[in-house]
């Protein structure tokens, strides 16, 4: 049974249930997908979701868009530089309600350089898993960052790849 009831506590990202995944136009006709395979983090859930934080970690050369030359050159200097920084992570500063959602104000790092950005987030709620019992909690969130505040690829103008990138993220977390 799902609630909206905030149950408090520590929730450990399920990496196997968890997805998140980018797009980018391209061509400026059409849109790249792709996801990223590692992720781990921490949300802890306080009495109101306002007090609660959250804290995740994304492997940067996890990287799949079912492309591997493409793959590469993501992870390459250009665009991820995955060799000298192996995570992409958030950590959240501010929570408020907006409407049925929540804004996760945070910091996002990507390549060692670390900027603002907000989070809409809907609560899917609380939960059990019904395989084990185990306290599950469910969010799903969106963002747009620009391509050019982390530096990437500068060279390739905005008609071949687009200005923003879309990050949409599906966790779900257990509790610990």
């Amino acid at each position: 049974m799902i609630s909206s009831t905030v149950t408090t506590g520590t929730w450990a990202i399920d990496r196997m249930n968890s997805h998140i995944s980018f797009s980018v136009r391209h061509l400026g006709m059409l849109r790249v997908h792709g996801r990223f395979n590692d992720i781990t983090g921490r949300i802890v859930t306080a009495e109101t979701i306002e007090e609660s934080a959250v804290s995740a970690r994304i492997g940067a050369d996890s990287i799949d868009t079912g492309f591997p030359a493409r793959d590469g050159y993501i992870k390459g200097a250009d665009v991820l530089a995955a060799n000298e920084h192996k995570a992409i992570t958030f950590n959240s500063r501010t929570i408020r309600r907006a409407g049925a959602n929540y804004l996760v104000g945070g910091e996002l790092t990507i390549r060692g350089d670390t900027k603002p950005i907000t989070l809409t987030v809907h609560l899917g709620g609380f939960g059990s898993d019904m395989t084990t019992g185990q306290p599950v909690l469910g969010i799903s969130a969106a963002t747009t960052v620009k391509r050019a505040d982390f530096d990437f690829a500068p060279q390739v103008p905005a008609a071949v790849v687009g200005a923003d990138i879309e990050l949409t993220f599906d966790i779900c977390a257990r509790l610990v």
